[in-house]
């Protein structure tokens, strides 16, 4: 078992990355900008040119903040889940939050054609696409919060959850059937997520909530422990199962619920990262995992960010794919070479 010490050490090696990585993604697009007018830029001083300094400013910092929010909120999102349910293939969207989104967006996207006008393009603006979003994924919070009330088996609420993910997959499906050519590439194009479509409005709404949600997953980390062995020890131990069930659930809801409605739904990082991280820590005790997952998962989406962005070119990559591409073969790679799952 690693002492202080080796986490200590550990946690500021990963602290060092993520500053690297945080530097690399902003010096990084169709135009290479040298690290030390990034550092001008964020200090308040000028760049070699005026045009780095709104490129900076107002495109490539932002987009930086938003992948370490991304990837911290969606890997600590997978982390509650995957404890509450003890399951290893539970993901931040498992309990349907995903889903309900994705419906929200289609209803205004594929549904349009019932506005009509300006009604139609205020629906179908930014913004009214994050509201939709959002309505999306509160609804079905509300479903899975009225059920966990009445539920007492953790595992049926995994299970309807997933139902309610059918469902509303199910509807998408109706809604794509009857949506133009257009409609279905919008909709689409919100499917592959994006991290560069934020401004400081807009990130400052999604950091608020994703503050909420980090505060209530760190007030759940002792309740986090406890359920890693059982249920009915934890009752046995005094921890009040249904209050915990549901802070925990409204901190993932929060989390990934904020980040699928600014940036869509963004694969991979909720289920791999807090699995890449019990392997590299080897320890099961939420209070190492919760920083670690929050450092890995924000490193892991900065790294994917840089290289979806393809240097020195006017493309960028789904950043989807490049999660799944990426982070996928890391996992099976370290449960190769562990040959066991720690939990």
């Amino acid at each position: 078992m690693p002492n202080t010490n080796t986490y200590r050490i550990s946690f500021t090696i990963l602290i060092g990355i993520l500053l690297v990585c945080f530097f690399v993604n902003i010096s990084l697009g169709s135009v290479p900008i040298p690290l030390k007018d990034i550092l001008n830029s964020l200090i308040g001083s000028t760049t070699e040119h005026d045009t780095w300094q709104h490129i900076i400013q107002n495109y490539r910092l932002p987009k930086a903040l938003t992948a370490i929010i991304v990837g911290s909120g969606l890997g600590i999102s997978g982390l509650l889940m995957q404890t509450l349910f003890r399951n290893p293939l539970a993901g931040p969207f498992v309990l349907g939050i995903s889903s309900g989104a994705s419906l929200g967006v289609a209803l205004v996207i594929l549904g349009s054609g019932i506005f009509s006008g300006v009604l139609a393009s205020l629906f179908i603006s930014k913004w009214g696409v994050v509201v939709a979003a959002s309505l999306g994924s509160f609804f079905v919070l509300l479903a899975v919060l009225a059920v966990s009330l009445k539920v007492r088996d953790t595992m049926a609420i995994l299970i309807i959850g997933l139902m309610f993910a059918s469902i509303t997959a199910a509807i998408v499906s109706v809604l794509s059937y009857f949506g133009s050519a257009e409609q279905l590439q919008q909709y689409i194009f919100w499917g592959f997520g994006s991290l560069g479509n934020l401004n400081w409005k807009d990130l400052t709404i999604l950091l608020i909530i994703y503050l909420v949600g980090i505060l209530l997953a760190t007030c759940s980390i002792k309740s986090l422990n406890t359920l890693l062995l059982g249920e009915n020890y934890a009752k046995s131990l005094g921890l009040n199962i249904k209050k915990s069930r549901f802070i925990i659930i409204i901190a993932t809801s929060l989390l990934a619920g904020a980040i699928t409605a600014f940036t869509g739904p963004i694969a991979f990082i909720g289920l791999a990262i807090p699995h890449i991280t019990r392997q590299v820590f080897n320890t099961s005790n939420h209070k190492v995992l919760l920083p670690a997952v929050f450092l890995f998962g924000a490193i892991v989406m900065l790294i994917c960010d840089s290289i979806s962005q393809l240097p020195n070119s006017d493309y960028t990559l789904p950043i989807n794919a490049i999660t799944s591409l990426v982070g996928a073969p890391v996992v099976i790679w370290l449960l190769v070479r562990k040959r066991k799952m720690v939990f």
